[in-house]
């Protein structure tokens, strides 16, 4: 059992779990936090600390050995997402390589595939990013207009994507395309791009809001010929593999909810506590009190929900719904959350140099990607 900083006794986690965490801790305070400042006035994070990560077991956690992975489960990636949000380290993208492209690799990949991809994915080398967003199409993954012709041993592969976490430094590209674009979603499948191959352009790392470290850009694919080879799984059954993928990524995103909320939470009572005002701590004022009372309610009521959710993934009972419910909630809490926490720091709480500022920048996004929260709430109200 491991006990949050808001003494809420968790229980969804193995000690094997917990030692690992330990281990992934000391590698951020040792590798990423000395360095996190600057990777955000540069916008993106060096290969040297991907190859550390490699090096420390932090990536492909999940993987098992014989493909160069950690060989561990879901509960092991979950202590890299925790800390990484816990630590407010929003510039690796750790998580998205081994917890969201490698999965695809390992789950529709031959061997072929697996053998050739994913040791240097765990070792750091070759950094993993998946292209779905489209420009002016954003979440409808029905509506991709990216193209891949076949011609003999060859995809031609035509289009745009944009807003792809990794993609200044990719090495490995799953790009979501059409095969056949007269058959809706039966014609749209997964393709890999590999850096270096013609056509392929990376274009400029995207000036963003928040999260300001971490590597986001436009994709350019200009009649690319990528090997049939590259191909992964079965052409025409991309959407069905999207669908099934998802649920993980967003209950990612929605770890993040909480472990944010716990950890601002945290700072900002030490926060009140010193901070004087008209002669006493802002902590002793009644409505500073029940503010955060209020919000340490709303912050253990949702890690009891999104802890429940992780304990479903981790038997692999895990639904869309159920994982478009823990999205919605925990982002939009995260949001409302974070807000209401910097109120209490005043002016303070818009300089960027006090954690509460970069958490309430970061936290917006959370509700966009992933599938906004208005596409989570059509994907919950299809059970009703």
């Amino acid at each position: 059992m491991s006990t949050s900083s808001q003494n809420h006794i968790r229980t969804v986690f193995r000690e094997d779990h917990e030692q690992f965490r330990t281990q992934v801790r000391r590698f951020i305070e040792r590798e990423i936090l000395p360095n996190h400042a600057q990777w955000e006035k540069d916008g993106f994070v060096p290969r040297e600390a991907w190859a550390r990560a490699g090096k420390e077991g932090l990536l492909l956690c999940a993987v098992p050995e014989q493909w160069g992975g950690g060989g561990g489960d879901f509960g092991h990636s979950a202590m890299v997402v925790e800390e990484l949000s816990h630590a407010l380290a929003s510039g690796p993208g750790f998580t998205l390589h081994s917890d969201i492209v490698a999965p695809y690799i390992l789950a529709y990949g031959s061997d072929e595939q697996k053998g050739r991809w994913l040791p240097p994915m765990a070792r750091g080398e070759k950094i993993g990013a998946i292209a779905m967003t489209e420009p002016g199409i954003g979440s409808d993954l029905k509506a991709v207009r990216t193209t891949a012709r076949r011609e003999g041993d060859h995809f031609v592969l035509s289009g745009a994507k944009t807003f792809i976490t990794n993609g200044w430094n990719s090495d490995i590209v799953i790009v979501v395309c059409k095969t056949d674009p007269a058959a809706g979603t039966r014609g749209i499948s997964l393709i890999i791009v590999e850096s270096g191959m013609e056509g392929f352009r990376k274009g400029r790392r995207l000036e963003k809001i928040g999260l300001h470290a971490q590597d986001t850009s436009e994709l350019f694919f200009d009649d690319v010929k990528v090997p049939v080879a590259n191909l992964l799984g079965e052409a025409g059954k991309g959407f069905g593999y999207l669908m099934h993928q998802l649920a993980q990524e967003r209950l990612m995103i929605a770890m993040r909810g909480p472990t944010v909320m716990e950890a601002m939470l945290a700072e900002t009572i030490a926060y009140t506590r010193q901070r004087q005002a008209f002669g006493q701590s802002v902590f002793d004022y009644q409505n500073t009190r029940f503010k955060l009372a209020e919000l340490k309610t709303r912050t253990v009521a949702c890690r009891v929900f999104v802890d429940h959710c992780l304990a479903l993934h981790l038997k692999k009972e895990l639904s869309p719904e159920m994982a478009a419910m823990a999205k919605l909630y925990a982002t939009e809490a995260q949001g409302e959350v974070v807000d209401q926490l910097l109120q209490l720091y005043g002016g303070y709480g818009f300089m960027r140099e006090y954690p509460i500022a970069r958490a309430y920048m970061d936290a917006r996004v959370q509700r966009i990607y992933g599938g906004t929260s208005e596409i989570m709430k059509e994907i919950i109200a299809r059970t009703l």
